[in-house]
């Protein structure tokens, strides 16, 4: 199983009605080895629906995308690129063969799963990753109560920075966009791996 961590910015909150406008994602083996990264943004299939709140939170304008492919041109780059990593030959309509062990991974990832399950649906495209997730809250909204009942300070808040900055990350850059978003969650995933390798478990 390979994990693929990624980030979305999108024109909303409605996956049925507003669009994804960035990737940034980073793929990684079965151990966690970081294999790459790509980032692209994607120009809105539906402008109207462009949400002005949104732009104040991404910081995208819908002036900004001109020049951005289209979902029809992304999507299947997207794909090309995990399996050119796999030093396979992509296929232009279907990548599942390639992929199906390819887990999407991220914080609070059902938004991002369901944005993207939304945008292959818009083109008409055959989803190519596995349907299990890997998602950070759920993680340490499970094992952080753990750590903290056996003396060990954890983070009060479960966003990407309170988590980040408790493994001692931080971006790596002071730009902020989607594929250094999920480059620092992947590192910490791996931070998370680490901890999780601590527990031990105790017979009666």
């Amino acid at each position: 199983m390979e994990y693929l961590v990624i980030d979305l910015e999108m024109s909303g909150d409605d996956p049925s009605y507003h669009d994804v406008i960035e990737i940034g994602a980073v793929l990684y083996t079965d151990n966690w080895t970081e294999l790459g990264r790509y980032q692209s943004y994607v120009y809105p299939e539906n402008e109207e629906a462009f949400s002005k709140p949104s732009e104040e939170v991404h910081g995208i304008s819908l002036e900004q995308l001109k020049d951005a492919p289209m979902l029809d041109d992304v999507l299947p780059e997207f794909e090309a690129w995990m399996v050119g990593l796999r030093k396979l030959k992509p296929d232009p309509f279907d990548n599942s063969r390639a992929l199906r062990h390819t887990m999407i991974s991220g914080l609070g990832i059902v938004n991002d799963f369901a944005f993207l399950r939304a945008a292959y649906g818009i083109i008409n495209r055959r989803w190519p990753f596995s349907y299990h997730m890997l998602d950070m809250q759920s993680l340490t909204h499970t094992l952080f109560p753990i750590f903290k009942a056996a003396g060990e300070a954890v983070p009060e808040r479960q966003s990407l920075t309170a988590i980040a900055a408790y493994f001692g990350l931080e971006r790596e850059t002071e730009e902020h966009n989607a594929l250094e978003d999920a480059v620092l969650t992947g590192r910490s995933f791996i931070e998370l791996n680490k901890m999780i390798s601590r527990l031990r478990v105790e017979r009666p």
